[in-house]
């Protein structure tokens, strides 16, 4: 399943719900928490339960629910709503901390954890590691008021990216990029979505549609990406059966470690 980009769509409007069936965003995450103010998440879940009865998004987009954090009095309302919602492939856990595996055994729906505690990043392995774990995400914001910083440290913060890539990949997970947050700075958000990658993250959260073409367009490979590693593993298959385990390509060195790089985008293109 791809997940290039995954658009937040607030579960309180219906407007932007009934809009997202027509964009090309990999995964359509209905929030039902920080986009919804306090007084409309009950409201927000009964419509958007409607709308998804109604609503056809097809079968290759895939249709995530952000659900409240743990123990804000909305959380079990949400997971129970999420039983019934049978389009809903993915749940999106904010805030998590630890093992999430419970969540997975009582929904049965694939799990999206968002890191966004200092105690979430300190756990970030029984995380990972949870029952139903298909990605991990970085909240930079909530972040960066968990341990009293500020967003523009943590939203550029490679180390801790790398942290959850690390993870993610460890646990056959996908690692997503967060959000960005300035909207009209779009040259902004390519150059982080640019860094995201190539720090080995699959996609981007995203809270404006004109991120997603960005965000299809970076996180896929480019025809010379593609072509150049089909060449690399002719060339270096052939030079394997002659019992060679390296060779010159182009004024560069390619080994085993480039060929099993090369052999791995070539599969997943197949």
């Amino acid at each position: 399943m791809l997940r290039r980009s995954q658009l937040f769509v607030p579960g309180n409007e219906e407007k932007k719900i009934r809009k997202s069936i027509s964009l090309d965003a990999d995964s359509i995450i209905f929030d039902l928490e920080d986009s919804v103010p306090e007084g409309a998440k009950s409201a927000a879940r009964d419509t958007l339960q409607d709308l998804l009865k109604q609503l056809e998004w097809g079968p290759k987009k895939e249709l995530c629910l952000r659900i409240n954090k743990k123990g804000n009095g909305y959380s079990q309302e949400d997971l129970d709503a999420v039983t019934r919602m049978e389009k809903v492939d993915s749940v999106v856990l904010p805030k998590i901390e630890d093992d999430a595996g419970k969540v997975y055994d009582y929904t049965g729906k694939n799990l999206i954890c968002l890191v966004e505690t200092a105690r979430g990043l300190v756990n970030l392995p029984k995380i990972a590691a949870s029952k139903g774990a298909a990605a991990l995400s970085f909240g930079p914001q909530d972040y960066a008021n968990s341990v009293r910083g500020n967003v523009a440290s943590y939203s550029s913060n490679a180390g801790i990216l790398g942290m959850i890539v690390a993870a993610a990949r460890s646990n056959d997970l996908d690692p997503i990029d967060g959000v960005y947050f300035e909207l009209a700075n779009l040259e902004g958000f390519k150059q982080a979505a640019k860094t995201a990658r190539g720090l080995g993250c699959s996609g981007k959260q995203l809270v404006h549609p004109s991120q997603i073409p960005i965000a299809n367009q970076i996180f896929s490979p480019s025809h010379e990406e593609i072509n150049e590693a089909a060449r690399i593993v002719e060339l270096y298959e052939k030079a394997e059966k002659m019992n060679t385990g390296a060779l010159r390509v182009d004024d560069r060195l390619i080994d085993a470690v480039h060929y099993r790089r090369a052999k791995d985008l070539v599969t997943r293109m197949e």
